[in-house]
């Protein structure tokens, strides 16, 4: 089993989490941040990744480092679960459709971390949380798990919808990309051999 755990210390944030990359969509989170809250475990069910969480932060200031450094964690433990990286499909595209949105994820496990977002959000506020994080959030995964991620809402109004197709096209795209492909063997899908910086 793919599994890692990540405890997180800082004098902004706490954070524990663990993951299971060959779960089943198990998921237990705690963050203090209800639509973060509901958002995670949509990326959970839908990626099949079992994840335990909890996170405290310093939220009286605002969210914004309590949302990134979860997104850090996250993408920690996915680059320690994966290893190496070999056998694994690499690659993934998911275009999630929520009512009027349409969303597009597509990654790329590369170890090569960057983050192209295309999402316009009108509104500020989502429940608790400023909608500027929520690019936050992702960028913060990219790095942390050494992934490409392009990010990008076709069309949409209701930005529930539109975020919410932004972590469901996630979960499917990375869902793909992290699926071992018995064709594959132990080997690593790169004609270098290695992909840089894998642990």
């Amino acid at each position: 089993m793919r599994t890692a755990h990540v405890h997180r210390v800082t004098q902004e944030t706490d954070i524990s989490l663990e993951l299971n990359l060959d779960g089943t969509g198990v998921y237990d989170i705690r963050t203090s941040i209800g639509f973060l809250d509901h958002m995670l475990e949509q990326l959970s069910r839908h990626s099949l990744i079992d994840i335990s969480l909890r996170a405290t932060g310093d939220t009286n200031v605002d969210l914004h480092h309590t949302t990134e450094d979860i997104g850090l964690s996250f993408g920690e433990a996915v680059a320690h679960a994966l290893g190496k990286r070999a056998g694994i499909n690499r690659y993934g595209l998911a275009y999630v459709p929520m009512d009027e949105a349409l969303t597009r994820v597509a990654i790329d496990l590369s170890n090569r971390p960057y983050m192209v977002w295309q999402v316009t959000l009108g509104h500020q506020k989502l429940g608790a949380m400023d909608t500027e994080l929520f690019k936050e959030w992702f960028q913060a995964f990219a790095s942390a798990a050494g992934a490409t991620v392009h990010v990008a809402c076709l069309y949409g109004e209701n930005h529930h919808h539109i975020v919410e197709g932004c972590y469901k096209a996630l979960a499917w795209a990375l869902r793909q990309a992290i699926a071992l492909d018995s064709r594959q063997g132990n080997s690593v899908p790169s004609t270098k051999g290695v992909l840089v910086g894998s642990l």
